[in-house]
Parts: structure tokens; sequence; C-alpha cells
């Protein structure tokens, strides 16, 4: 039996009204500890560029292979350390930070 994560969209459903997705121009985001893309793929369609990063180069290469082809222009993956990240200020819009420990 496969475990679903969230069946009923509450989590995207959450992100996308408060983080701001809904009726805004599209924003540029960080995900920090995006892991395999479980909840990347539930918000990227609304956003216009997405840099996922993660320390386990296992869930990035996981996540690059699942990555929906129709994303594949605007979501980036990145191995890198939240405490020493390799952007400049102001690269992104809004940073997302869930379930990561």
């Amino acid at each position: 039996m496969t475990v679903q994560k969230d069946p009923e969209g509450i989590e995207a459903r959450y992100l996308h009204r408060y983080a701001g997705f809904t009726g805004t121009p599209a924003k540029r985001v960080l995900e920090v500890g995006s892991g395999d893309g479980r909840l990347t793929w539930r918000y990227a369609k609304a956003a216009s560029q997405v840099t996922c990063i993660d320390l386990h180069a296992d869930d990035l290469r996981i996540a690059t292979v699942d990555r929906p082809t129709s994303l594949a222009a605007r979501i980036h993956f990145a191995r890198a350390d939240a405490l020493r990240l390799p952007f400049a200020r102001r690269s992104f819009d809004l940073a997302i930070f869930s379930w990561s420990f």
C-alpha cells in the first residue's frame, strides 16, 4: 500500500492562499529542503521560477527525474545549505520551508 501525503490537497490549498500565489503576479520562489519535490509540484505552476535546495543529493536526483516535463524550464534544483545560500540578495520573492528539519 502506498501512503499518500495530503490526498485532499489541504497543504497546497493553504500554501496558495497564504503565500500569495492566488491573484498576484508570479513569484520567484526558493524552496528550502525540497526533498523529492512532493510539495514543489503542487505550487510550481503558479510561480515564475522555483529554485529548490536540499542537502540530500539522492532526493534531488529523484526530484529531477520526477519533475513534470511542463515545469522543466521553471524549476531548478541545487544541492545547498540554507545556512550558506549561494544566491544574491533579493533573488527571490518568497521562501518556503516545509517539513524540513
